[in-house]
């Protein structure tokens, strides 16, 4: 299975290098004329379907993106209101090395990044008292441990949860806070579903870009600039019907009906599974049943501005033993790359959810009881609040893919094949080396464009 999943990456990056898109395109290119006299709609302008309508455009296809929300970047936004980044979505740029993207778009903008530190990290327990640096080490080490553990035991198609796994072969590690913690803060984090419906086997079986993560402090959606310059981007413009109709596609909005050579369709798995959109003729069984079966989860975050700090200023994380787990559990810290009173929570897994449903209000009154349970009554009220809601957003109902017990990896890639020849996919729950990442969603997109390069040529 390991060895199949690398050959068809392999190809993968044959396919792209020998398309010549294999590139970043931090800049306008010079256009080419490959796809002169070709018409392409993009359904969805988050950041893989801007990838693919840059890179057509510039081969100089007419391309014409419609994109549901008010705004391009999809999960991909930057709020100022606060006077500081928010990111409504994605947050970091994971593994910020020469080789990634993401890092290399950012680049291009001039953007300004700071290197998080995971080790700066201070974890209080359900009593609220800071735990010593000797135990929070202990905890990362006895995570890993677990984590190898599980890796080292399992065949690769073992069809347990995570938990499942770990309730068999370290039943002990369940009842330790610690790890419970960190199974929630860092490996639900990361994931974006609960380790009750993680793949024991799949969750931590994907690539990384290597070094640490990287905040953009000049706000992560300035580098959607250069990709969507130019392009035809039609806002409020949800699609209800995609057609593949004898030698081209015919793609319906609100507005009415749109005929093109080809459609690349690019929103999130969310949108697919509650079948917003209706394919004609239908899509073939299994992808259908990779759709169905894919898991597509949240993380929630709310953003506190105070008058005045009461946490120490200089660590740069704070983990909160919660329950139920995965309530409010980790905090960034503002205050080590900026001059605002700002702490930022975050809710995953199992709970993710149920603060997506809470009222700002609601989700507010929540997490400020967490942050109580350690600092008392030196929490004030907060001066502002930002909240987000990502499984209760109509137009993305979820933050991004993971891998449930019993997916194989080719089914997250096998919904970037394209269907009839004139119907493409991309998005990050289309590429499984790089699931649930902004690099990911990326290469998707322009594996999507590559797959169209290659029918016109």
């Amino acid at each position: 299975m390991k060895a199949a999943g690398l050959h068809r990456r392999q190809l993968l990056k044959t396919a792209l290098l020998a398309s010549g898109v294999l590139t970043v395109f931090p800049i306008r290119q010079p256009q080419a004329q490959a796809l002169r006299d070709t018409k392409v709609v993009v359904v969805g302008a988050g950041i893989s379907g801007l990838a693919a309508a840059r890179t057509l455009a510039d081969q100089g296809a007419s391309v014409v993106v419609l994109e549901a929300k008010a705004h391009v970047g999809g999960r991909l936004r930057t709020d100022w209101s606060l006077g500081v980044p928010f990111e409504v979505g994605a947050g970091w740029i994971h593994g910020p090395s020469r080789d990634n993207p993401i890092k290399r778009l950012a680049d291009a903008v001039g953007a300004k990044t700071f290197v998080t530190d995971d080790d700066s990290l201070t974890i209080f327990d359900a009593a609220g008292d800071a735990l010593p640096d000797d135990r929070v080490k202990k905890i990362d080490t006895d995570w890993e441990r677990l984590i190898l553990r599980i890796d080292e035991a399992l065949e690769s198609d073992d069809r347990r949860s995570l938990r499942d796994a770990i309730a068999t072969l370290a039943p002990q590690a369940l009842n330790d806070p610690g790890v419970l913690w960190a199974l929630s803060a860092y490996t639900e984090f990361s994931r974006g579903g609960p380790i009750e419906d993680l793949s024991a086997t799949l969750h931590d079986d994907d690539e990384a870009f290597p070094g640490a993560d990287a905040i953009v402090v000049s706000g992560y959606d300035k580098i959607l600039a250069p990709l969507a310059a130019g392009l035809d981007i039609r806002l409020f413009s949800p699609v209800s019907a995609i057609t593949l109709a004898g030698d081209g596609v015919v793609v319906r909005t609100c507005t009415g009906e749109m005929a093109a050579d080809y459609v690349i369709c690019g929103v999130p798995l969310g949108v697919l599974k509650a079948g917003q959109i209706a394919f004609k003729p239908a899509l073939p069984a299994a992808y259908r049943r990779n759709i169905a079966d894919l898991g597509f989860g949240s993380v929630t975050k709310i953003a506190f501005e105070f008058a005045a700090p009461f946490w120490d200023l200089k660590t740069q994380y704070f983990g909160t033993m919660t329950a139920p787990k995965g309530r409010w559990n980790y905090w960034l810290n503002y205050r080590t790359f900026s001059d605002s009173n700002v702490l930022l929570g975050l809710s995953v897994g199992a709970y993710a959810p149920i603060a997506d449903r809470m009222s700002d209000a609601e989700m507010a009154a929540d997490a400020l009881a967490v942050l109580r349970g350690v600092w008392g009554t030196d929490v004030g009220t907060p001066l502002r609040t930002l909240a987000t809601h990502w499984s209760s957003d109509p137009f993305t109902l979820g933050a991004y893919s993971y891998p449930r017990p019993g997916n194989r990896a080719a089914q997250f890639d096998d919904l970037g094949e394209s269907v009839g020849d004139r119907l493409f996919f991309c998005g990050e729950h289309t590429i499984f080396d790089h699931a649930g990442t902004t690099h990911g969603a990326y290469l998707s997109g322009l594996r999507a464009a590559a797959q169209v390069l290659e029918e016109v040529r």
